[in-house]
């Protein structure tokens, strides 16, 4: 049976972590940050995307500990929290590509089966 911590503690983690996941934009965002740290304006420039939007992504990962900043006098530099996230959703892209071709082959053993 599954306890009562287990429940309540998967309820938050699903609350507080994997809604902050659920964006690609803050996806790639972590994936950027996996490589170095950066800056509003290196992330503005390199994911080619609208100053504003970053900052309000920045925001829910910073809220949620998955990025931190170290400002150093009027500039604000992030930083991932941890590198494990990148390696938990690299395992994440795994499975979904698995389960892809699997429905892939399934899909061509139907048809195969329909046109036999």
């Amino acid at each position: 049976m599954v306890s009562k911590a287990l429940i309540q503690e998967i309820s938050q983690l699903e609350a507080d972590f994997c809604s902050a996941l659920s964006d690609p934009t803050r996806l790639l965002i972590i994936y950027s940050l996996a490589d170095k740290p950066h800056n509003v304006t290196e992330l503005t420039n390199e994911l080619d995307i609208i100053q504003p939007t970053i900052s309000r992504h920045l925001k829910t990962l910073r809220d949620r500990g998955l990025v931190y900043t170290v400002r150093n006098g009027s500039s604000i530099t992030y930083h991932l929290g941890d590198k494990r996230l990148t390696q938990a959703l690299d395992l994440l892209r795994a499975v979904m590509r698995d389960r892809l071709k699997h429905r892939a082959s399934l899909a061509k053993e139907t048809k195969a089966t329909i046109n036999a």
